[in-house]
């Protein structure tokens, strides 16, 4: 009788144990789920921030080979889907048009004169994955602007 006893009773503080365990679980699930959330919409922001920074350089780099006053609309297109043309899908879906701004040439010195070309982007907002399923504006912010300069080849 005494060893069916200590053998419940070893059975029964298992099954306690394992019960405990389950409930830590469960308590800490919500809180590894918006860690794990948090950290991958910050990775998204940050590659949002990164291609933006990329294309608006690269359309820099194009314009600064052109004449002044010319190819904007090429740019535009390099920043908007990364490439000259305009086709393909955008780079960034909520880029637009309306957040580049046009290119500005400026000549400075004067032996030798020395032309930069600069491009702007302003007004981009990130929107986070919960904004675009539940359509609530929790997780939405406007970076800062984005610009390049580049010495003119010409």
């Amino acid at each position: 009788m005494k060893k069916i006893r200590r053998r419940l009773f070893r059975l029964s503080l298992k099954a306690r144990q394992q019960g405990a365990a389950l409930l830590e679980f469960a308590l800490l699930l919500p809180l590894i789920l918006l860690l794990t959330l948090v950290t991958t919409e910050f990775g998204r922001a940050i590659l949002h921030y990164n291609m933006l920074t990329k294309s608006v350089r690269e359309a820099a780099r194009y314009m600064s080979h052109q004449t002044p006053g010319t190819h904007v609309r090429e740019a535009r297109n390099l920043i908007l889907y990364g490439n000259p043309e305009g086709t393909g899908s955008p780079t960034l879906s909520d880029l637009k048009s309306e957040h580049i701004q046009d290119p500005v040439w400026q000549v400075t010195g004067s032996s030798p004169a020395m032309t930069t070309v600069t491009l702007r982007v302003t007004g981009y907002s990130f929107k986070s994955l919960a904004n675009q399923v539940g359509g609530n504006h929790l997780g939405s912010f406007t970076f800062s602007d984005i610009s390049a300069t580049m010495r003119g080849a010409l």
